[in-house]
């Protein structure tokens, strides 16, 4: 047991450090039994087992290492002065963008911020309007509408506590998985795979050899502490008059999923970070590792409830018609704010807010209008018909423009849909929709299953014209490729890496051939060797779409830059005129092969409302996000650690809508 040892001299206290003395002991449960460490007598394992122990640094200690780091300041980058520059007469601070300098490799200022996004197209005047950081303008989000009334502030809420409703606290901008991990443990399947149909010490046992790195260990742990109602008690408090510890709060501490958050963030650089994230991409990025570890045995995989497939139908001018196949965990809608159904109070606020602004007054929250556009509306948007400009049919051997219907192939047991509400306007500059959605409790789905080919119908050819199979051919750079050449290497090889790499740079290139050097297809020509036609990760086009970009777009920039996001990303803000009808494919037939849905789970198409994560900020990557849950007949609110009865649901204002199928 460590203790601390201070000297007292004239004047004060003695100021050199204190010394410690540390003492281990070995205790055997559940007698308590204790044995002194270090100790020769022990045997080698334990001995072992007891360093590691004591040498281990814990989540907590690497979360704290992780936020010193990040508080460091930044520096004004040495690169900014000599960048290409546009006095587009737009003033930027400094201080109100985050900019990250690779050379540098760290977060810098870019005093010259304005100028340098203006050489690519890009406007952010838009920031002018305030004179607040961004940071202030955060903290100023606290006191708006939104805040308010997604986290019910001000409202008498009852708290509850028990078996259920377990709140988790906050690690540093962890909203976002707090929020999704409480709807996710609502269901039926996560619930039964990882706490009732699982002890403890089962998940232990089947764990590898170190449990603390074991997703499923990990998430039993979780499951068992949110949902047991063992830490969901009143928190204890001080009592000052009596010097002594009450239990008569009505907060809980709630748990802290440190050892969860560093597991499934291990192989995601950006859920390791103490930043805000996209909830969205979270869950997404969940699912998909729960079904990694799951793979091969669907009675293991809960993520599989909330799986389904999609089926894009084009019908050609010829007759004949194609599909476009893929599963997906989300149903990502628009929002037709055309639909709209208070347009006449939406006139009327147009021509107050005129009024108001001719006059140089403001607007009082009171007085402010949004659209309201139906949920129904939202999903007929999807399914509606979709003219494609463009679009090379095999069958006329021509380009020509067909039409495009989305369905679904099976109807999952949980149903999630996300709500587009960041965009990108003019100028690329991105804008979160200020919009109601309304939502009832029940939906019915059952129009939007797709059939299929239908008696009758025939499907357009396979064959593509060679000029249209060397237009999507990947290229590579031929600065990069001279530049290996003349090191030594294979020309055909230094095509691959500069491919592969996504001519991203010569050194990038070098690692790539060095590690593929021994591949068995490296010898094979580009046009079979290269990425360019792999099944696209739909987790990342999902990613993109997050982002407000239009799914054509996203899986053009992906295929463009080799999966890469970030690149993707680039390439989309480099490009802001590509088209992206042209580059449509489509599986016509049983020759090319299909996601499988057959074993997915499906039934009917009417859905009951359970669950809702909403989103206050500017953008997904700050603000906070909080999780509305219907429990026991009732909603409940769950804020981080906060966890109450819901008094006025803001049913209208989700980002994220959970839906439960309804068995006939």
């Amino acid at each position: 047991m460590p203790h601390s040892v201070f000297a007292c001299v004239e004047g004060g206290f003695d100021n050199t450090e204190p010394e410690y003395e540390e003492n281990h002991n070995i205790v055997i449960l559940p007698d308590y039994v204790t044995l002194p460490f270090p100790s020769v007598e022990l045997p080698e394992k334990v001995r072992l087992a007891v360093d590691a122990i004591i040498m281990a640094e814990g989540a907590e200690r690497k979360e704290q290492l992780a936020a010193w780091i990040a508080a460091d300041k930044k520096q004004v980058s040495a690169y900014a002065m000599s960048l290409p520059q546009i006095d587009n007469g737009v003033v930027i601070p400094p201080s109100s963008s985050d900019v990250f300098s690779y050379p540098e490799d760290d977060s810098v200022v870019d005093p010259l911020l304005a100028q340098h996004l203006a050489f690519f197209g890009i406007d952010f005047s838009a920031l002018q309007k305030t004179e607040m950081t961004t940071a202030e303008r955060e903290l100023d989000q606290n006191t708006n509408y939104d805040w308010n009334r997604i986290q019910e502030s001000g409202q008498d809420v009852e708290p509850i506590f028990g078996p259920g409703y377990t709140g988790l606290v906050n690690l540093g901008n962890s909203c976002y998985m707090a929020a999704t991990m409480q709807v996710v443990f609502s269901t039926r399947s996560f619930n039964s795979r990882f706490y009732i149909n699982q002890s403890l010490k089962m998940a232990f046992e089947m764990a590898p050899a170190d449990p603390t790195v074991d997703l499923n260990m990990q998430l039993t742990k979780l499951a068992h502490g949110m949902l047991s109602g063992k830490y969901s008690v009143p928190a204890l408090e001080n009592d000052d008059k009596a010097n002594a510890i009450t239990s008569t709060s009505n907060k809980q501490e709630g748990i802290p999923p440190r050892m969860f958050k560093a597991v499934i963030a291990a192989s995601h650089p950006e859920f390791s970070s103490m930043r805000q994230q996209d909830a969205l991409e979270f869950f997404l990025h969940f699912l998909d590792q729960v079904e990694r570890v799951n793979g091969g045995k669907p009675a293991l995989d809960p993520s599989r409830s909330f799986k389904f497939g999609i089926e894009e139908r084009i019908l050609c001018p010829s007759g004949k018609v194609g599909f476009n196949r893929r599963l997906d965990y989300i149903l990502s809608l628009n929002i037709p704010l055309h639909e709209a159904s208070n347009k006449e109070e939406l006139e009327a606020f147009s021509k107050l807010k005129a009024e108001k602004t001719s006059e140089g007054k403001d607007l009082s929250s009171d007085e402010i209008v949004r659209p309201r556009v139906p949920l129904e509306a939202c999903l007929a948007n999807f399914s509606a018909p979709e003219e494609i400009q463009d679009y090379y049919s095999t069958a006329l051997k021509a380009k020509t423009t067909a039409l495009k219907i989305a369905g679904l192939t099976s109807f999952p047991d949980y149903l999630v849909l996300h709500m587009r509400k960041f965009v990108l306007e003019e100028g690329w500059v991105p804008k979160k929709l200020d919009v109601y959605i309304d939502v009832p409790d029940i939906i019915d789905i059952s129009y939007m299953r797709s059939k299929g080919l239908q008696p009758g119908e025939e499907l357009l050819p396979d064959d593509v014209p060679e000029a249209e199979v060397e237009s999507n051919m990947p290229l590579a750079n031929e600065d990069i490729v001279s530049q290996l050449v003349s090191m030594g290497f294979n020309y055909l090889h230094c095509q691959k890496a500069a491919i592969n790499s996504s001519n991203a740079g010569v050194e990038e290139a070098m690692n790539w051939l060095l590690s593929h050097m021994d591949d068995p297809d490296i010898d094979a020509p580009v046009s079979q060797g290269a990425h360019g036609n792999e099944v696209m990760d739909q987790l990342k086009v999902d990613t993109l779409l997050s982002f407000g970009f239009q799914e054509e777009i996203a899986r053009k920039a992906l295929k463009a830059s080799g999966g890469d996001i970030e690149k993707a990303t680039d390439w989309i803000f480099n490009n802001p005129d590509a088209s992206v009808s042209s580059d449509m494919e489509t599986s016509t037939s049983s020759s090319k092969p299909a996601p499988d849905d057959t074993e997915l789970p499906d039934g009917g198409g009417k859905y009951k409302l359970f669950g809702i994560v909403s989103h206050m900020g500017t953008s997904t990557h700050c603000g906070h996000y909080v999780a509305h849950i219907l429990k026991d007949g009732r909603w409940a609110i769950f804020n981080d650690s906060k966890v109450a009865v819901s008094v006025n649901l803001p049913k209208d204002m989700g980002y994220l809508y959970f839906f439960e199928r309804l068995d006939s």
